[in-house]
């Protein structure tokens, strides 16, 4: 096993934990925007 990091480490060392923040909240009102309109139209 090399020590060399992956692409994914990489990514996420450089995009941090604001970014993490930022797309958990952003992947989360999308669940909610979906889950009500699913809702809406299934009266």
């Amino acid at each position: 096993m090399d020590k060399e990091p992956s692409k994914f480490s990489f990514w996420l060392k450089r995009i941090g934990i604001g970014g993490f923040l930022f797309f958990l909240i952003k992947g989360l009102i999308w669940l909610v925007v979906f889950l009500g309109i699913g809702n809406y139209f299934a009266c």
